[in-house]
C-alpha cells in the first residue's frame, strides 16, 4: 500500500528514504535509516521488525540481499510483505511477498532501489528511478521530493494518497533530516513545503547542534543570543 525510494550517496555516505501511500502516518512504520549502514524501507502488510533486523544484518556486514532474506526467515507473513534496502557499497535488494497486492515490484539502479505495491502500475516504480537518475545534480532531499512526486504523477498509489515522509542520516546516530505528513489531502505537496522550512530553520542548526566531532555543539551563551537577536527573537539566557 506504499511505494518507496531508498538510496545511498557514495560522496556524503549519506542514506535516505522517502515514502507515500493511501495510510496513515507511513513515516512512523515503513523508513529506516542508519549512519554507515544503509537504508530501508518495509512495506505492504508492513513488519516494522524487519527494518532494524536488516540494518544489524547489514551492519555485521551482510548483504542488503542476505540481511533481507535472514530477516524474513522467521517471519510467517513474508508472502505479504514487500521491503527493500541499500547499503554502503551502494548494494540494493529487494523482496515482493507472493501474495502482495498488484501492482506490485520493484527496479533499482546504482544506490538506489525504488518498490511499491498496490500501485496504479509498474510507471509509479520506473517513473520515480528515472527521476531520480535524471536530479543527479541536486541536493539528496530535492531530488528525492523530485523522484516521488514523478512516481506520483505516473499513478501513486491506486487508492489515493494520505500521507508521506522523508527521513535522511549522515554520520549521527539519529537523522538530519526526518520529515513527516501524516494525514493530508496533498500529502507530497505538504512535504515540499516542510522541506522548505527544513532548509531555512533545520539545515542551520545541524552546524551547531551537538555531534559525534563536536559533543556539547554551540555552548557560548553570547553567540546564540546573538542568533536569536538576528532573527528578531527578544530571548535572553539567565545569568
Amino acid at each position: 500500500m506504499t511505494w518507496s525510494i531508498v538510496v545511498q550517496d557514495p560522496n556524503s555516505g549519506a542514506f535516505a528514504v522517502a515514502v507515500a501511500t493511501k495510510a496513515f502516518a507511513v513515516g512512523a512504520s515503513c523508513p529506516f535509516v542508519r549512519a554507515g549502514v544503509g537504508a530501508v524501507s518495509t512495506q505492504s502488510m508492513t513488519n516494522r521488525y524487519l527494518g532494524p533486523a536488516v540494518l544489524d544484518a547489514m551492519a555485521r556486514g551482510l548483504s542488503p540481499a542476505a540481511a533481507i532474506e535472514g530477516a524474513l526467515a522467521g517471519d510467517d507473513g513474508r508472502g505479504i510483505r514487500q521491503i527493500h534496502a541499500v547499503d554502503t557499497r551502494g548494494r540494493t535488494a529487494a523482496w515482493t511477498g507472493q501474495n502482495c497486492v498488484e501492482w506490485c515490484g520493484s527496479v533499482s539502479g546504482g544506490g538506489v532501489s525504488v518498490a511499491g505495491n498496490m500501485l496504479a502500475g509498474e510507471p509509479t516504480v520506473a517513473a520515480t528511478l528515472a527521476a531520480w537518475k535524471a536530479g543527479r545534480d541536486l541536493p539528496m532531499p530535492d531530488r528525492l521530493m523530485q523522484a516521488m512526486e514523478a512516481g506520483e504523477a505516473a499513478g501513486g498509489d491506486r487508492r489515493g494518497k494520505q500521507s508521506a515522509a522523508m527521513v535522511m542520516v549522515t554520520t549521527e546516530d539519529f537523522p538530519d533530516l526526518n520529515l513527516r505528513v501524516d494525514d493530508h489531502a496533498e500529502p507530497l505537496a505538504e512535504l515540499r513545503r516542510l522541506l522548505g522550512v527544513w532548509k531555512a530553520e533545520g539545515v542551520p542548526r545541524l552546524g551547531i547542534a551537538p555531534s559525534k566531532a563536536n559533543p556539547s555543539g554551540l555552548t557560548d551563551l553570547d553567540k546564540i543570543e546573538a542568533g536569536w537577536i538576528a532573527r528578531g527573537m527578544d530571548l535572553r539566557f539567565r545569568r
